[in-house]
């Protein structure tokens, strides 16, 4: 699972790493070590430009979506969210399959957090739960594999300019040996190589796109404890 991670990396730093002009970007935001399900948060993808015909090659674009898909038929904002997708159906699931087909997204991110039961036991009687970082040790920005979706309410009139929602998801697998030891699942991730054949949305090739899927190779993150309060 990755229900928390850290956004950091500067606008500017985000443009030249995934090569996206600055005209179809979005305004900057500040950084964000807790970024949590429901923030908009930087978000790339790709898409063919208006009216530039079927030969027109995507274009990259630097976007702010809310975390947390919901697919076109969810009825209400604030029910159903998913945060995240598996990688062994993602490409079969109802919620997700229109998406995988169309609307892959790779999600900047500069760590995500994973929770280790420990013997402490909180005011509740429960155990308490160590939060840890894990991050690429190279100081590099993750590209996760994600999918996105724009969801519409309905009860908006069409003109309304918030009738739109974009969010998304991102993609999990099984842990490696280094992360398994503190959650079974976590996130993959797409290499800089193959960010072109993920994003563009003409790519209709299932076994192809998922075999671009990868989790970080083990080894190549750091991981370590941190405070408690990524959790509030």
């Amino acid at each position: 699972m990755c229900g928390r991670y850290a956004s950091v990396a500067s606008r500017a730093d985000l443009l030249a790493r995934f090569v996206v002009d600055e005209s179809n970007a979005d305004e900057p935001r500040g950084q964000d070590f807790n970024v949590t399900p429901t923030k908009d948060n930087p978000v790339v993808i790709a898409r063919i430009p208006d009216n530039a015909g079927e030969a027109a090659d995507p274009v990259r674009e630097l976007r702010a979506f809310r975390w947390g898909l919901l697919p076109f038929w969810a009825k209400d904002i604030k029910l159903g969210a998913m945060i995240n997708a598996r990688a062994e159906t993602v490409h079969e699931k109802s919620a997700y399959r229109r998406a995988f087909k169309s609307r892959r997204a790779l999600i900047p991110v500069d760590a995500f957090y994973e929770w280790l039961e420990t013997d402490e036991v909180g005011k509740s009687g429960k155990k308490l739960k160590q939060p840890f970082a894990l991050r690429p040790v190279d100081g590099s920005t993750l590209a996760l594999a994600g999918l996105y979706e724009v969801w519409y309410d309905k009860s908006l009139p069409d003109d309304d300019p918030n009738r739109g929602v974009p969010t998304y998801t991102i993609i999990t697998t099984t842990a490696t040996d280094s992360v398994g030891r503190v959650h079974d699942r976590m996130p993959m991730a797409i290499a800089p190589d193959h960010w072109g054949e993920w994003l563009d949305p003409r790519n209709h090739d299932v076994d192809q796109l998922r075999a671009l899927m990868e989790p970080p190779v083990d080894g190549s993150l750091d991981m370590y404890a941190v405070s408690k309060a990524v959790t509030t």
